[in-house]
């Protein structure tokens, strides 16, 4: 059985006010072209389907979509919500839906803990694959859904449920789940909790072939023999991901024990993510893009409409920052110095010099005070 390991969709995300949905329609395409070049059985997406727990209309009609055209392919789909989901309305329609193949498991609570703790039986010519499909939970979740007054960490809440799944062993079980796994690498786009509280130990999960997880942007594998893995997202959503090869991870299984795990590299996005990093005059020779950029410029702080001249080349820019050491160097200063009498004009000429190591121009001088003039005109 060949099996696509998708997961953090974020459908809807925006980024500096910039909506990403023509970006996740564009990664949604490929996606599919894969799926029907390389016909997998199943397809897994652990978690994140939405970026918010009330999605825009955009991104609920691009999911529909997708999941459409899956059920038109005849691909058996996984999907269970994460902590970015509305379970109620991530489970909307799933009754009817399930007869298209497409099965979502969505709500962990009390009334539909026996669902969770059962498992999707899918067969292939070596027999019945069975999947368990646990959507995100916290510790208060389990607490309430089995009673439990006594379970207080999410590797305490989560051992619990798998204990409750009473996995068979001699047969092959897949895991579907979206939780933060110790040791696991992060990314800036993504959210833990301070400490790592919510930490889950791999160890709980001996009892499946492969867990498929969702929750953290970067692939990796986790725990023992690397069948507990991160897919990843399909797109970079922050600069901590610029160097990412964003792919769908594959894995195949036939025999018991037997799993071959592999990579399907996703191709260009419809705009990548990109760091530039030079002068303001090395970086305005560089060549136009729609890609998301983000520019340190070496050069001293106080360039007027930097902004304006970047945007003509990268209408795109998400970040500007400036590298200058100089700028940066240390200084003394007066301490608890009485700043009542100093005029804000001459403030702001400290503050330049203390980010430039340089003096205002005339004409910066002359727009400050014609500001700080106004300001005490009004006051």
């Amino acid at each position: 059985m060949k099996i696509f390991h998708l997961s953090d969709l974020h459908l809807g995300k925006r980024v500096c006010e910039r909506s990403l949905i023509s970006d996740q329609k564009d990664i949604l395409n490929q996606i599919l072209d894969k799926i029907k070049s390389e016909n997998p059985d199943a397809v897994i997406i652990a978690g994140d389907v939405y970026d918010r727990s009330v999605p825009s209309e955009d991104a609920v009609v691009l999911f529909d979509d997708f999941l459409f055209k899956l059920a038109g392919i005849g691909t058996k789909v996984l999907i269970i919500s994460g902590n970015h989901d509305s379970a109620e309305r991530l489970r909307f329609g799933n009754r009817i839906i399930k007869n298209s193949g497409i099965y979502i498991s969505s709500e962990f609570n009390k009334a539909n803990y026996q669902n969770i703790i059962k498992p999707i039986v899918l067969e292939d010519s070596f027999g019945e694959v069975n999947f368990y499909l646990l959507p995100f939970v916290t510790p208060a979740n389990v607490r309430i859904a089995v009673e439990d007054t006594e379970i207080k960490g999410y590797t305490q809440a989560i051992k619990r449920i798998v204990s409750d799944m009473a996995v068979d062993t001699t047969q092959r079980n897949i895991l579907v789940a979206h939780q933060f796994i110790t040791n696991s690498q992060t990314c800036d786009s993504e959210s833990f909790s301070v400490g790592g509280t919510d930490n889950v130990d791999a160890e709980i999960f001996k009892p499946f072939d492969y867990v498929a997880l969702g929750h953290l942007h970067g692939k990796q594998a986790v725990g023992r023999n690397g069948n507990i893995r991160y897919c990843g997202t399909p797109l970079k959503y922050s600069f901590s991901e610029v160097n990412h090869q964003k792919s769908i991870t594959v894995f195949e299984i036939s025999e018991k024990e037997n799993i071959n795990i592999s990579e399907i590299p996703l191709d260009k996005p419809l705009r990548d993510w990109r760091f530039i990093k030079g002068s303001l005059e090395q970086v305005l020779q560089q060549k136009p893009t729609e890609d998301y950029i983000k520019i340190e410029l070496t050069d001293s702080f106080g360039e007027i409409n930097v902004m304006n001249k970047l945007r003509e080349i990268f209408p795109n820019i998400m970040q500007l920052s400036y590298s200058n050491q100089q700028a940066y160097k240390s200084r003394d200063f007066a301490i608890g110095e009485d700043i009542k009498n100093i005029s804000g004009a001459e403030l702001f000429e400290r503050f330049f010099k203390f980010r430039t190591d340089g003096q205002p121009t005339e004409f910066q001088k002359n727009i400050v005070q014609e500001i700080f003039k106004e300001i005490e005109e009004e006051s």
